[in-house]
């Protein structure tokens, strides 16, 4: 069992192109946060001191087979461009069964801590410790077969969406959409605002950290058909109501940046940009919209497929791995005792600690 270890600015064309193939033939890997180019463009954001490196299990032709990119921090590692990767999944060529505790040995690794893996990932079967729902919008028959099954299904959240628009022009001027935008300035009232709303909440602001930024600024300028950053924009009027930034690669967008003017808010800019952003997709190479984990109404009204997510870790026995079983039971006690909000936590300040740990 042959496994390499390579930083990932360093990966061979004829490894990264394996590894594209291998994510064209299995449905469940076709996210940009899967992909090698995603990898790479952490890699360059984060410096040649990243740490992000690939271990690369062969099969017994001799070709590489198994694909598990992560960004190692001493004997502990963590998925490439978290907090900013909404998936994980140690991709596989042709149904080839990897052993990924011998890659993160390869790797010197004795703990990998994940947010996002995929449920149902074999390679990680046992190791979750909760898990949540990614909603995706599959539009591959069109918008207007999708927007007749989710009418069939009961939902009326694009009929809702409609109405708005409506109201929104009349009181407001006409809507107009813009995919795949350069603007600089739309780009940059995007980050405005995303900062406005993480302050707000109190929460850590990402766009502190200079990685995050020089990664969503490569991303923006990116304009690769297979791999980068889409801008999407609504306007109402003269004035900009909503923006979008995505991520795009194979056949997915993957919702990423999502913000809209607060004055603008009776009319949900947002879902009006959503809508458009579906029917735009009907002349694009793209065939599904995947919204991300987060319980949000919209998200469950709009979606007709959905992937679960799994948070925990793969550790070998280690001090690093008793710390974390316990920090796990601690939460796991106080997530069982009827507690209130006092019962979440310890849930929250690991959340919170693995958040600064990814930004570092």
């Amino acid at each position: 069992m042959k496994i390499d270890v390579v930083p990932a600015l360093e990966l061979p064309p004829e490894v990264s192109a394996r590894w594209s193939a291998a994510q064209a033939a299995e449905p469940r890997f076709d996210s940009p946060f899967l992909s090698p180019q995603w990898v790479s463009a952490v890699a360059r954001a984060q410096g040649p001191d990243s740490g992000v490196q690939v271990a690369i299990q062969h099969d017994t032709a001799g070709q590489p087979a198994a694909f598990l990119p992560v960004r190692k921090r001493g004997d502990i590692a963590m998925p490439v461009g978290a907090p900013m990767s909404d998936y994980q999944a140690l991709v596989t060529h042709g149904g080839f069964r990897p052993d990924p505790r011998a890659m993160l040995r390869a790797m010197g690794v004795s703990r990998f801590d994940f947010c996002h893996m995929q449920a149902g990932d074999p390679a990680f079967r046992g190791q979750g410790r909760g898990e949540s729902t990614s909603w995706i919008i599959d539009v591959a028959d069109g918008y207007a077969a999708y927007e007749a099954e989710r009418k069939a299904a009961g939902i009326g959240a694009l009929k809702d969406i409609d109405k708005k628009r409506r109201k929104a022009e009349r009181e407001t001027g006409a809507a107009r959409f813009t995919a795949l935008s350069e603007s600089r300035e739309d780009f940059t009232q995007l980050i405005a605002w995303k900062r406005a709303q993480l302050a707000a909440t109190g929460q850590t602001d990402l766009f502190k950290t200079p990685w995050v930024m020089r990664l969503i600024e490569a991303l923006f300028e990116d304009r690769d058909p297979a791999f980068g950053g889409g801008l999407y924009t609504l306007y109402l009027g003269d004035e900009l109501a909503a923006a979008h930034f995505h991520l795009r690669g194979g056949g997915t967008i993957h919702g990423w940046l999502i913000a809209h003017d607060p004055k603008f808010e009776r009319y949900s800019p947002g879902l009006l940009l959503f809508q458009d952003i579906l029917k735009s997709l009907d002349h694009s190479p793209y065939r599904r919209l995947d919204l991300g984990a987060g319980d949000y109404r919209f998200k469950r009204d709009l979606s007709n497929h959905q992937q679960m997510v799994a948070f925990g870790f793969l550790g070998a026995p280690s001090v690093s791995t008793l710390a974390r079983k316990t920090a796990y039971r601690v939460r796991e006690m106080a997530e069982s005792l009827p507690l209130g909000r006092v019962s979440a936590l310890p849930g929250k300040a690991m959340r919170r600690i693995d958040v600064l740990r990814g930004l570092r």
